[in-house]
């Protein structure tokens, strides 16, 4: 690859940009929004307007609804040899693109599994693929040319390319991405008009829940349109188990005590099927998930502290797998949980102990 074409100048379509240009690549942009394309340049991804001939491969970072149609006039008007994609649903991209008359062997789906909360080209980062899942879903009469640039774009961009097709991504990403981001929009939702002193108390675990519902709510209403079908399947089983679990729970307050027998039963079980699909979730370097201990630590809210307790664990020879943090509502203060090998967790906090940190049992 010599040279691309990026149309869409937001987060994703920047950072893409951003991680060509990083490798020599010569990258053009275009966007609608010119303020949006003039950031995107000014950041050394890329220059801006269309390439004086057909580029090696077209980029088409636009929501997924304009994917289609843009691809067909795109090719119309050769913009680039082969061409691909970022969207995050599939089959209605190539639906669209088939309607709108776009060449498909000259095309492949695409989709990086990675973003930010944060949306535009100035929260876009050239190293933001590296190490993550990139989807691929070829169609049957996608040429080997689209197949290898594609291939070739996930590995400059030091992601990890994974073919699927297109229902496959589709009802994969509507359970580990759409349905998610819905159930924690409706729990944060919760939190609008609660109460100053319950939201005051709130610690690691609700906002852990409810992180990613802070993401753009107009880029998530196209996403959550265009893989509806998928995510209304994934919520629905949602639905059930909750409907479920309240019904336990009314139990368990109730005066019939074999119904609260079963009502723990059920909520037993349902714990239990939370553990095991959880402990599905791929671990480190997508390797099998491990188990670690957490080794918590006070520190104070200062300059060069969380440095400092890394750097003194690193000293005793001991490796962080992880980190949690979770801030004191009340003091200027925050617990760190350092969670290692668990057969290292005991030496670390007597080492930690030792050199004057507070570390709690």
């Amino acid at each position: 690859m010599r040279s691309a074409l990026v149309v869409g100048t937001g987060l994703i379509g920047t950072s893409i940009a951003l991680a060509l240009s990083r490798r020599g690549i010569e990258v053009y942009l275009r966007d609608a929004d010119e303020s949006a394309v003039r950031t995107a340049a000014s950041l050394g991804a890329g220059r801006t307007g269309r390439p004086p001939q057909p580029v090696d491969l077209g980029i088409l970072a636009v929501p997924p609804a304009r994917i289609g149609v843009m691809l067909a006039e795109a090719q119309c008007e050769d913009w680039a040899r082969v061409y691909t994609d970022v969207g995050s649903v599939k089959a209605l991209v190539h639906g669209a693109a088939e309607d709108a008359g776009a060449d498909l062997s000259r095309f492949i789906g695409g989709h990086p599994l990675a973003g930010r909360e944060r949306s535009g080209p100035l929260a876009a980062r050239a190293d933001l693929f590296e190490g993550r899942p990139w989807v691929l879903t070829p169609g049957p009469t996608t040429s080997r040319d689209a197949l290898n640039q594609a291939l070739e774009l996930v590995s400059l961009c030091g992601a990890v390319p994974v073919v699927m097709d297109t229902d496959e991504h589709d009802h994969a990403v509507a359970l580990i991405s759409h349905a998610p981001h819905l159930v924690a929009a409706l729990m944060a939702a919760r939190l609008e008009n609660a109460r100053e002193e319950s939201v005051r108390i709130s610690g690691t675990g609700i906002r852990d829940l409810t992180r990613i519902a802070g993401g753009a709510p107009e880029l998530w209403e196209d996403i959550l349109s265009a893989n509806a079908p998928a995510i209304a399947e994934v919520l629905a089983a949602y639905a059930e188990d909750l409907s479920a679990a309240v019904d336990a729970l009314h139990a368990l307050g109730g005066d019939d005590a074999e119904a609260a027998k079963r009502g723990a039963a059920d909520l037993a079980d349902l714990l239990r099927r939370g553990n095991t699909g959880q402990a599905r979730i791929p671990g480190k370097h997508g390797a099998a998930p491990a188990s670690y201990t957490g080794v918590p630590v006070l520190i104070s809210d200062r300059p060069g502290e969380l440095a400092r307790l890394f750097a003194a664990a690193g000293s005793v020879g001991v490796n962080i797998e992880d980190v949690r943090i979770d801030h004191s509502p009340g003091r200027e203060a925050g617990l760190v949980e350092l969670m290692v090998d668990p057969t290292v967790a005991d030496r670390l906090a007597t080492d930690l102990a030792a050199a004057g940190w507070t570390v709690q049992s």
